[in-house]
């Protein structure tokens, strides 16, 4: 059911928008009270984003201004914020979301515009030219990658593809990876053990690195490699005690327990994989495609870096999902919505687009931009070619529209340490993931309705 013309979408329904375990309902409320300039201007050419600052640079803003005579004004992304104008009647005309965990969440919510009409009439961005992983912005009411659009990734990686430093393997005598078939998850996790580097008690070298985008992404990648699905038919419930969700916990906790790469007991001091696997700390890190950007900026590193597929569990199936799909969508109460769709033309598909796709930072979200993926050297075809037989295997894996990517990673993370230290088994952490998580989704389909 969709909003009535000019009303703000109710308030309620956004009480677990930045909770989900997270935060408190009192947080949320009080986020939606806030005063907020909204930086959004009346009819005309200004188009207003809420974006984090790497999305769009101050040159791009430039140049929309000159390639499409769109005023593009930003205001930082900040969840609490969105919320506010939201439910004030005053979004921005754009927003910045990751489509794996994002599209279904603002679908329900009834907040977010249907693009289908303007997909439509485009001469940019047309429907037959995206790549299905646009299909992560689909929502049908019930179950996400079907139904109509509302939004586009910019660009894309199959997130559980994993990135690999030849000269650890050949230290470790190690066989590499095969290129287009994968080793299983029990093997890969052998190896990552063997490739682990401690001195002093320190780790030196993290064998590898397997944390995925979000842990509800992960988990959800590692239970379909399984054979199951995390969350039931309608994504009211999760079922960790399901044998296929309880193998994928089991080795995603086994993989902390041995501390062969970064996790919640074990952080990496820079946050993520990037700077480490540049330092030649991490020997195999599964950030899909996307991480070949900041690879080739070093000829060095790039030389000896190899990237293989997505690996599947014993006896289980071959999946490769997108654990991100990072784009924009337009709320539904934007003021300037054909000047939006211009800007959002551009960004997904004229200038920015381009520039993304040759930059290795991503496989683009439009096929007729892939000719512009890097192709010049031996060892970016190499990549190439392990990347294009894994777009194959490309599939969407639903996630539930009633809890937040950030929601679920609180409360996965108050519970998994303990499993990860060894002081409760992977069964008793299943039941109470199940008891907290359960509770939050069933909150968060109240507020839906």
């Amino acid at each position: 059911m969709h909003t009535p013309a000019g009303a703000p979408p109710s308030r309620r329904r956004f009480l677990a928008l930045a909770a989900g375990g997270a935060a408190s309902g009192a947080a949320a409320l009080s986020g939606c009270a806030l005063q907020v300039s909204s930086g959004v201007s009346g009819p005309g050419e200004t188009v207003t984003l809420m974006v984090k600052p790497e999305d769009i640079s101050p040159e791009q803003i430039k140049q929309a201004q000159k390639d499409i005579g769109v005023k593009i004004v930003t205001v930082k992304h900040d969840i609490t914020k969105l919320i506010a104008m939201l439910t004030s009647g005053n979004p921005p005309d754009l927003v910045r979301g990751v489509g794996a965990v994002d599209a279904p969440f603002f679908a329900a919510r009834d907040v977010a515009e249907e693009l289908d009409p303007y997909f439509a009439k485009s001469s940019v961005l047309k429907v037959d030219d995206l790549d299905p992983v646009n299909d992560l912005w689909r929502y049908d009411g019930r179950t996400q990658g079907k139904g109509p659009r509302y939004g586009m990734a910019k660009d894309f990686s199959q997130d559980s593809m994993y990135w690999y430093n030849t000269t650890h393997f050949d230290e470790a005598g190690i066989d590499y990876p095969p290129e287009t078939e994968p080793v299983t998850y029990e093997q890969w996790l052998e190896s990552a053990k063997r490739l682990t580097q401690r001195k002093n008690g320190q780790t030196i070298v993290f064998g590898g690195s397997y944390n995925g985008l979000y842990e509800v992404t992960n988990l959800s990648g590692l239970t379909a490699a399984a054979g199951g699905t995390l969350f039931n038919d309608d994504f009211t419930r999760v079922d960790f005690t399901a044998p296929e969700a309880r193998k994928a916990l089991g080795w995603y906790i086994e993989y902390g327990r041995t501390r062969v790469g970064p996790s919640i007991i074990q952080p990496d001091p820079n946050t993520w994989d990037g700077p480490t696997y540049q330092a030649g700390r991490i020997a195999m890190s599964n950030s899909g495609y996307w991480l070949g950007g900041l690879i080739n900026a070093d000829e060095k590193l790039a030389k000896v870096s190899r990237l293989a597929p997505a690996p599947m569990f014993e006896g289980g199936r071959r999946v490769s999902s997108c654990q991100g799909g990072t784009g924009m969508w337009m709320p539904r109460k934007a003021r300037n919505k054909d000047a939006a769709w211009r800007v959002f033309e551009w960004f997904f598909g004229e200038a920015p687009a381009k520039e993304r796709a040759g930059g290795g930072w991503g496989i683009p979200s439009l096929k007729s931009l892939r000719p512009l993926m890097p192709a010049e050297k031996d060892y970016q075809r190499q990549v190439l070619k392990v990347q294009e037989a894994e777009l194959e295997h490309f599939s969407v894996i639903s996630f539930s529209p009633y809890i937040t990517g950030d929601g679920f990673k609180a409360l996965f993370n108050q519970v998994a340490p303990a499993a990860m230290k060894g002081e409760i088994s992977v069964d008793t952490l299943a039941r109470r993931l199940n008891s907290i998580i359960n509770e939050q989704l069933a909150r968060g389909k109240e507020q839906v309705g």
